[in-house]
Order: structure tokens, then sequence, then C-alpha cells
């Protein structure tokens, strides 16, 4: 079964609780530590090893701010008592677009050929929140391969307006 397939529930179970208690943004913190400690290739390692019992590898995500018995860490004994850790990044992924979704947040990956400024990246988010009705994070990066222009990917559509995209459109009407 897909990765994805497994961590939903916990992801969706992990959300839920973190709602009703008004906790997202520490379960958040806390998912996001846990499944960076999870792509440590020697952990990947120790979750295979069956020396280590299930409570050592929760333990081992657990961030040294939270209590043993916080329901942050019971939740990781119950992925561990289930096998399921090596999901964590997957569960992160997902808690993160449920927290997203319940903000009104999109998150938007923006690649332009040079850095944007501070201004412009304000002007975009504008622009941005106008057409989806909805917060905007940025996510930006630089590719100097795209000339000119920015390419705006939120995930469910991508908006290519870079100098390169509109000289491969040019190009393939030209050849066909």
């Amino acid at each position: 079964m897909e990765a994805l397939t497994l961590a939903r529930p916990y992801a969706r179970a992990a959300f839920e609780l973190a709602r009703a208690n008004g906790t997202l943004n520490e379960w958040w913190q806390a998912l996001s530590f846990a499944a960076s400690v999870a792509q440590d290739p020697r952990v990947v390692a120790l979750c295979n090893d069956p020396r280590v019992e299930p409570h050592q590898l929760a333990a081992l995500h657990l961030p040294s701010d939270i209590a043993t018995d916080a329901p942050f860490a019971r939740f990781l004994d119950d992925l561990a008592d289930h096998g399921r850790m090596p999901l964590l990044t997957e569960l992160h992924a997902l808690f993160d677009a449920y927290k997203r979704e319940s903000e009104s947040t999109l998150q938007v990956k923006v690649t332009s050929a040079m850095a944007l400024d501070a201004e412009q990246t304000e002007q975009l988010k504008a622009t941005l929140k106008r057409r989806f009705q909805r917060a905007i994070d940025i996510d930006a990066e630089v590719d100097p391969t795209l000339l000119a222009g920015v390419i705006i990917d939120t995930g469910e559509q991508v908006i290519d307006g870079s100098a390169r995209g509109r000289l491969q459109r040019l190009a393939s009407v030209l050849t066909h």
C-alpha cells in the first residue's frame, strides 16, 4: 500500500486532535521535527532494527520540550507500536495541507528568473489572493534558465509566465 494512503488516517486524526485542542501550530512544529528526524538514514536503519523497542523510536522522534505523557508523545507511541514511524514525512505533509486548508491559506511555489524583492513578493501575494480568494504563502525559488518572468505552481494549477515557457510554446506552434 502506498505511504500516502497509509499516512492519511493518522494525519487526519492528528489534525482533528490538534484542532480540537487549539494546538495546530504546536503539533505542526512537533511533526516537522519528527519528520526531519525520520529522514535521517541512521534513524531509518533503527526503524528496521528488531532490537529497538517502539517506545525508543517514539522517544527519538519526540522534541525535547514535549513531555512524554503529552498527546503528541502518545501519538508517536501509537505510530511506533503499529510500525508507522517511516510515514512521518508523508504524515507531516498531509497535516500541513489540512492546516493550510483550515486556515484558508494556499501554499504557492513561485519560480523566477531573478530573486523577487519584498515589494514584488507582496504585489504577487495580493494578486494571487484576489484570484484564489485565499491567504497566500509564497515559497520562492530562482531558476536563471527561465530567462525572464515567473512560473506559479499552486499544486493544482501551474501558470507559466516565463520567457522560456513562451519560447517553447512558440516553437511548438511553429513546428506543428
